[in-house]
């Protein structure tokens, strides 16, 4: 493993476990030359995951456009990183387990606002207002309601 510091490729594993839920290793590891610390993230890749956007154009599903939509949201919120994270792979696994290789972007939309009205009604509002793209103040109203 290639160290994010130095750039050598030789490191040695300090401690392996399993995350979320036995679909991940997460291993601390040391860089031989250096002797920083730095952690990694071992996952089984799933199948190819493609979204349909809304004009109808595919691509293929990337999480860290979920993490930066949710990231927005969550902007001077009191939610924390790693939950993000947690919610970013329980709608990647719920979008996986579809058993359809095309999920459409309003599903990954609606797999995160429920997730996020349960952590935080304020970024709940924030995702909504673009996802559903909010027009005027009645939408905030309706929303709200």
């Amino acid at each position: 493993m290639k160290c994010p510091f130095c750039g050598k490729d030789d490191s040695a594993v300090l401690e392996s476990r399993t995350v979320d839920e036995g679909e991940a290793i997460r291993r601390r590891r040391a860089c031989e030359s250096c002797k920083k610390r730095f952690t990694t993230y071992e996952k089984v890749r799933g199948s190819a995951l493609w979204v349909i956007k809304k004009d109808g154009k595919r691509e293929p599903f990337e999480r860290e456009k979920v993490k930066r939509g949710i990231l927005r949201a969550i902007e001077k919120r009191p939610v924390s990183l790693e939950l993000v994270d947690e919610i970013v792979d329980q709608v990647e696994r719920e979008m996986l387990s579809l058993e359809d290789q095309e999920v459409s972007t309003r599903a990954i939309g609606k797999a995160v606002l429920k997730r996020l009205r349960k952590v935080d009604k304020v970024a709940w509002l924030r995702f909504a207002s673009v996802y559903l793209e909010f027009e005027d103040l009645s939408d905030f109203r309706k929303a709200i309601s």
